[in-house]
């Protein structure tokens, strides 16, 4: 069987009108959607024997984001955390439209390319996994929402409900990627 090759032009013609433009896609080198983190992304605080990392952030990239973006918002929680109460390891705000990403271990520091807010542990920074050994894998979300609020809008230091309270009405996209952990 013969497949039929159209170009846009030929769609077009066609009246299907414009192709559908690339989704909005949040990716990483450090992970591919639905595995395992690597342990040295995992948390690294010494008073917590769950912490068997060296706390590097994954790499992160987003490609096709909405026309409307101003600004990025960048997330990562584990909603099995804390005894099914939730976890957010990761609050980065503020991020300028030119910006598609961070390097691995980019996150786990103060930057000027983001605005931190306070995870769960309170730091401004991304805080890896540890959770107990012996449970089952723990799904780490990471999500970049994209919003109409210039860059420098947002204060620092929003807890995680106070991040979503500010973002309402004002996120024009979102996408995410979920990276696994266990001990």
């Amino acid at each position: 069987m013969k497949k039929l090759m159209l170009s846009a032009a030929a769609l077009a013609m066609l009246g299907t009108g414009a192709l559908a433009a690339d989704p909005f896609t949040l990716t990483s080198s450090s992970f591919k959607d639905g595995t395992m983190l690597d342990v040295k992304h995992a948390g690294a605080i010494k008073t917590n024997p769950n912490c068997i990392g060296q706390n590097v952030s994954p790499e992160l990239k987003w490609t096709n984001p909405p026309a409307a973006a101003k600004s990025f918002a960048l997330v990562a929680s584990d909603w099995e955390g804390q005894g099914g109460l939730g976890s957010h390891h990761l609050l980065a705000y503020n991020i300028k439209p030119d910006v598609t990403g961070f390097a691995e271990g980019e996150l786990s520091k103060e930057s000027s390319k983001f605005t931190g807010g306070k995870e769960s542990g309170g730091t401004t920074v991304y805080r890896g996994p540890c959770p107990p050994a012996g449970l089952s894998p723990h799904h780490y979300i990471f999500t970049v929402i994209a919003t109409d609020l210039e860059p420098g809008a947002l204060p620092p230091g929003l807890t995680r409900d106070e991040l979503w309270e500010k973002l309402k009405g004002h996120a024009k996209g979102v996408a995410g990627i979920v990276g696994l952990f266990k001990r």
